[in-house]
């Protein structure tokens, strides 16, 4: 079954989460119409290499003209016009930048699979439900609706300058018109009256200013404010849904809504300055004993410009955190000489803008002595921001060919650094810019989330764990002495994260009872994990009872195998994956014989094993595991093929297959056959003399046991079938079984 197969079959309330993040962007409708084509493309690849996103987005126009060739015969008239004005877009939007559609794209399958994921949990984990409270939400509706009024005032404050502009070029010119008269006619009844009613105007003038500067003054309170609470609390949440995102959690939406409110702030705050200088315009030409302009202008335009450079400040953001585009599951994590991505944007989107912004990126500006080893940025480390490059027309930079580089050591310290030293060390990678507009110069800094630097490729899984400790333990962006002191994490959290590892890199998240297993691994006992803190130090540093290796690289071998040799099933589901010897008889003992089970090795890293139960003459249960298969085995033959085809031979050499049905209690070929390589009918049988001169062979598992033990015995290597054994299995099974088997 298709995942978009899969999303249309959940319940309603996920259906409303899956419907928030398709838009014009990227259509439904070209989802539900591309649905298997799409998925079979690697979007997350494609997603950091502008060739092959370019190629992909052909074939997506060439997948959505055949769709429209299909629906014209069919005259759908809807539909028509839709794909058209789809078609249309897509090319219009991302023809001059295909990588993001593959990010978009990338994002919206893992997005599902995470909302899949979650749908199969019994309920939601801790920290996507603090990342979807109703609270935020209810924040988020505030800010808008405040922004907006905001605005509202600051436009209503416009036209009060203007009838005061008015207001005052009338008196101006009664006024000097009276100066232009004779000293006789000066003292006319009528100049008199003339004068009092001048003097009244005077007045209104006067309170006009103080109402103007009193509205000017609330606008700005109310800007404050905004910014200094909600506004502000808006950003950091968004900064740690972004974290959490990073390590596989939900997306983190928003920032689109955060660059409107941060643009109609700005532009409130530049209308409230030009409204000061157009006081100060009237001030020139008019002033009197107990004028409110020169007393109150300038503090308030102190405090426009201190409000924008805070409000720049604060808008400089690391849009997408840095990324090799070799391991885009991984941010954060990049190894030198390779190139990475980055991205930044300014959420004060202004034409004035474009283009006149130029960021430099540089590593480890502000660090003191946190690390002995030193490193440099080498390729394009200077670029320009501008609205053309992203599809919502944002004010962005994206570096996309920056390479660390280490920078050797007098000192020599470099080689007496532990395995973990490395991994453990955290970099920042720095930006800085600097806004000139309206007379106004901002110098803006801003830095990415700590990164570790490897040298190589076997260090990417602890790298990997101490981005995931980092950003689940703290919201600090930048503590680069974090690994000095490692604090320990909620394990309810942590399995959480490690639900998403599964959800994001293999489609499928774990569920209550394979957590379970994972929470008794990592503290050897059955706990309440929802109090349960767990230790860096248990997670990956130290090796699990009796093993050569920690928690994190036994899981990590899992996630490799699981996505080099097992995904299709892991995916349907048909994988436990983990379950603990004891608890596999518990499941097993009263099942069917013949009934099997699916799971990691334990004591094997990136091992997979299968046990079936059986049942001896006397009644008796008896269990049996197969030597785990690695990745090398399951490369010569694919999994499903193993269960297919393997053999037991007993002491009385008769050949069978064991595995009947699937916990609990699902026919094997139900469950696999889609899976399985070739269908029995299509191998073809061994001819007699062979080909070419050689004597036909296959590959087939066998295990032997005997009757009078019950131990579990390894399969032999999966070695060519000889003659002889091929001679037994003739003698004993019938043609339809050997075409199966081989």
């Amino acid at each position: 079954m298709s995942q978009w197969s899969q999303v249309q079959q959940l319940e309603i309330k996920f259906l409303e989460q899956v419907d928030q993040f398709y838009d014009d962007n990227f259509p439904m409708e070209i989802r539900h119409l591309l649905a298997q084509w799409i998925e079979s493309q690697d979007w997350e690849a494609a997603s950091n290499n502008e060739a092959m996103a370019m190629i992909l987005l052909q074939n997506l126009l060439i997948q959505v003209d055949e769709q429209l060739d299909r629906v014209s015969q069919e005259k759908n008239l809807l539909l028509i016009h839709n794909l058209k004005r789809i078609r249309k877009l897509l090319q219009g939007k991302y023809h001059g930048n295909p990588m993001h559609i593959a990010v978009i794209i990338s994002n919206c399958l893992r997005e599902e699979r995470r909302i899949l994921a979650a749908a199969s949990m019994p309920v939601q984990g801790p920290l996507e439900k603090s990342l979807q409270n109703s609270v935020v939400s209810e924040r988020q509706r505030n800010v808008e609706h405040k922004v907006s009024a905001i605005k509202n005032s600051a436009q209503m404050t416009d036209q009060d300058v203007k009838y005061l502009e008015d207001l005052q070029e009338e008196f101006d010119f009664r006024y000097k018109t009276i100066q232009s008269l004779e000293q006789s006619d000066k003292n006319s009844v009528l100049i008199k009256q003339e004068m009092l009613a001048l003097q009244a105007m005077l007045n209104t003038l006067d309170y006009k200013r103080k109402e103007v500067l009193s509205k000017i003054g609330r606008v700005i309170h109310e800007i404050d404010m905004l910014m200094s609470n909600m506004l502000t609390e808006e950003l950091l949440d968004w900064k740690r849904r972004q974290q959490i995102a990073c390590i596989g959690g939900p997306l983190h939406g928003g920032l689109d809504q955060l660059q409107n409110c941060f643009t109609l702030l700005a532009e409130s705050l530049f209308q409230v300055r030009r409204q000061l200088e157009k006081l100060d315009e009237l001030l020139t030409r008019l002033t009197y004993d107990g004028d409110p302009i020169p007393v109150q202008r300038p503090q308030l335009l102190e405090k426009v410009n201190f409000l924008l450079y805070n409000l720049f400040r604060n808008s400089f953001v690391v849009e997408r955190q840095p990324c090799m585009p070799t391991h885009p599951q991984r941010p954060m994590v990049l190894k030198t000489l390779i190139q990475f991505t980055v991205k930044l944007r300014l959420l004060i989107k202004l034409p004035e803008l474009n283009y006149q912004i130029r960021v430099k990126a540089t590593i480890d500006k502000n660090v003191s002595t946190v690390s002995n080893r030193r490193f440099i940025l080498c390729g394009t480390h200077m670029k320009a921001m501008n609205m053309d490059e992203s599809a919502n027309g944002s004010l962005s930079v994206e570096f996309r060919h920056l390479q660390p580089k280490e920078m050797k050591s007098s000192a020599g310290s470099k080689g007496n650094e532990g395995p973990h030293m490395v991994t453990e060390e955290l970099h920042s990678i720095s930006f800085e810019t600097q806004v000139c507009l309206y007379g106004l110069t901002i110098n803006l800094e801003t830095s990415s989330l700590p990164v570790v630097m490897i040298s190589n490729v076997s260090q990417l899984p602890n790298a990997w764990a101490s981005i995931i400790w980092y950003n689940l333990s703290t919201n600090d962006p930048q503590n680069l002495s974090f690994f000095n002191n490692p604090p320990a994490a909620p394990l309810s959290q942590l399995l959480e994260v490690l639900s998403w590892q599964f959800s994001s890199y293999v489609g499928r998240g774990l569920n209550s009872e394979q957590l379970n297993m994972l929470a008794e691994k990592l503290t050897g006992q059955q706990v309440s994990y929802n109090d349960y803190q767990l230790s860096w130090a248990k997670f990956c540093k130290e090796h699990l009872p009796g093993k050569s290796f920690t928690f994190w690289v036994w899981l990590e071998a899992i996630l490799d195998l699981i996505k080099k040799h097992i995904l299709p099933l892991w995916i349907d589901g048909y994988v436990m994956g983990f379950v603990s010897k004891e608890k596999e008889r518990i499941l097993l003992k009263d099942k069917t014989p013949g009934t099997f089970l699916l799971r990691f090795s334990e004591s094997n890293l990136g091992g997979i094993t299968f046990t079936w139960v059986d049942q001896l003459e006397n009644g008796d249960v008896t269990f049996h595991s197969v030597e785990p298969y690695n990745k090398g085995r399951l490369s010569a033959l694919p999994f499903a093929d193993i269960l297919r085809d393997y053999k037991v031979i007993m002491a009385d050499n008769v050949p069978e297959n064991p595995l009947k049905y699937l916990y609990p209690d699902i026919p094997k070929d139900k469950a696999f056959g889609k899976h399985y390589s070739c269908q029995p009918n299509e191998v073809s049988k061994p001819s007699d003399g062979g080909g070419k001169g050689y004597v036909p062979s296959v590959f087939i598992p066998v295990s032997k046991i005997l009757n009078d033990s019950t131990d579990p015995h390894s399969p032999s290597d999966l070695l060519p079938m000889s003659p002889s054994v091929y001679a037994v299995l003739r003698e004993h099974l019938s043609p339809t079984v050997i075409e199966t088997a081989v």
